[in-house]
């Protein structure tokens, strides 16, 4: 970040990367850390209406690999407020965190939704404040579709790679995730619950309940512990 008389400065630059990407990088003495929000609606291949909120996997893409390739930046925070989205752009980005070497901390606040559920759990460590919730559904379509068993089968196929990828990077087991999953009990917008913070927690799926302190507290210790090593 900008300094001026040795205070942060949000400069102009940094103004518009904040409109544009809802990123920017929180620095200070110690270390240097991108702070990067998912919010609203995760836009894949097809433009989303006007007037709707929505985080662009186009854009996200290329800022995670300069994360990942800038030596000035020690580590990656993600801050989801989601809906969820395109399932293919969300796992995606999904798959892209997980696979960095730099520390990353995912911090869920307001809500982590359908595929924002694989972000959620993407980093090293995941936290969600109490009052944040998340919902757990089967992957499906609106609109038209083709009614042959390929189709269907393809449902099941994503439907295996997301839940695949969860409880790789989660404490919850597939059996758990499953019956969450397929609960005939509670109905959102889908079939599958919704999961308050604490009971995420309990399920396996997030780390710790926790908000911005223990998120950025968390990933100044890997961040610690990296530079040691």
């Amino acid at each position: 970040m900008g300094k001026q008389n040795g205070k942060n400065k949000i400069d102009k630059g940094e103004l518009e990367t904040i409109e544009k990407s809802a990123s920017v990088i929180a620095g200070n003495a110690r270390e240097s850390i991108y702070c990067l929000s998912i919010v609203g609606q995760v836009e894949g291949h097809y433009l989303l209406p006007d007037g709707q909120k929505a985080t662009k996997y186009e854009q996200i893409i290329p800022l995670l690999v300069t994360v990942e390739e800038d030596d000035d930046t020690d580590g990656l925070l993600v801050i989801l407020n989601t809906m969820g989205g395109d399932v293919e752009a969300g796992l995606a980005l999904a798959e892209l965190i997980a696979s960095m070497k730099k520390p990353s901390v995912t911090l869920v606040l307001g809500g982590g939704h359908s595929i924002g559920v694989p972000l959620a759990v993407a980093g090293r460590r995941s936290f969600i404040v109490p009052s944040a919730t998340m919902t757990i559904h089967p992957v499906r379509i609106s609109g038209t579709v083709i009614g042959a068993p390929q189709t269907y089968r393809y449902f099941e196929d994503m439907q295996t790679r997301i839940m695949n990828f969860v409880c790789d990077h989660s404490r919850i087991s597939r059996e758990k995730f499953h019956e969450l999953m397929m609960r005939p009990d509670q109905i959102a917008t889908d079939v599958g619950p919704v999961l308050e913070g604490r009971e995420a927690v309990e399920a396996g799926l997030i780390d710790e309940v926790g908000g911005l302190d223990a998120a950025l507290s968390c990933l100044r210790q890997m961040i610690a512990e990296g530079r040691k090593n």
